[in-house]
């Protein structure tokens, strides 16, 4: 696909983004934002799958670990057939499909239920493990945020799929340097994790723009190619709130909605 059009495909995703954000007057927004690129690429071209049949046992995986990106989750998700997009009007509302965290099969294309965060990796390594025993070479992809990198139940994933040597497992990482109302460096300083993925023995890829849609395709071409020999970790540099300036890099904006003015003034930068 056309770098223009995966461009102009991902403002519209954020335009969904803010919108679901700002009618339910509640949802993570900045992380959504930051995640558009890696999505959109991997959906539009790297990811084997089909809306028309979300149970079709020879697809990929895609896990979303940071499962409060739900709004980002649900826009690619419209984009790519998997609901109308009528349906992200429902965002949050009683008795929706669409929950402010991950739902397992709500709607169709979501693989795995999440809210308490750092435990993606270990589930798509689950998955990875099952669909090798079943003679399946589907690949798993798990989307991380930085801040979950806290918690240490990835870095037993990390270990055990190093050890296990698990083919095509390819973890996402979405350095946007913010988690919850602060800086990652503050919280607890993650800046180093392409490093610790190799000390445990992955293959990495680090210092990706993740903004770039040739950078990021180029990234998941290089995974793919390595995947078949271990697990693979691509990291990608990222602006938490991207596509609008006040929501750029802005801590305030991890899980909070825009005002009426501001949810103006970001639709005029997303125009």
């Amino acid at each position: 696909m056309p770098d223009l059009e995966i461009e102009l495909i991902c403002k519209q995703i954020r335009r969904h983004i803010v919108r679901m954000v700002y009618e339910a007057k509640s949802g993570h927004i900045g992380g959504s934002m930051s995640a558009v690129e890696i999505m959109t690429v991997l959906y539009s071209e790297f990811l084997n799958h089909d809306s028309e049949r979300p149970d079709w046992p020879d697809r990929d995986r895609f896990i979303m670990s940071k499962g409060h990106a739900t709004p980002v989750q649900y826009a690619v998700l419209s984009q790519f057939g998997y609901i109308l997009e009528d349906e992200l009007k429902t965002f949050r509302q009683l008795g929706t499909r669409l929950q402010g965290h991950s739902v397992l099969g709500k709607p169709p294309g979501v693989e795995n239920s999440a809210g308490s965060l750092g435990m993606g990796l270990s589930f798509g390594l689950g998955q990875r493990l099952g669909l090798h025993l079943k003679g399946s070479a589907a690949n798993v992809f798990v989307l991380m945020g930085d801040g979950e990198h806290n918690e240490g139940q990835i870095w037993e994933a990390a270990m055990a799929a190093s050890h296990h040597q698990v083919s095509n497992l390819i973890a996402l990482i979405d350095l946007n340097g913010i988690q919850n109302d602060d800086f990652t460096e503050k919280t607890l300083n993650t800046n180093s994790l392409a490093d610790k993925y190799r000390a445990f023995g992955w293959q990495v890829r680090d210092g990706i723009n993740g903004h770039d849609v040739t950078s990021v395709r180029e990234a998941f071409v290089w995974a793919q190619s390595m995947a078949t020999d271990g697990p693979v970790a691509l990291q990608f540099n990222t602006v938490k709130g991207k596509g609008v300036s006040f929501m750029e890099n802005n801590p305030a904006f991890h899980g909070a909605p825009p005002n009426d003015d501001q949810f103006e003034q970001a639709m005029i930068e997303l125009s």
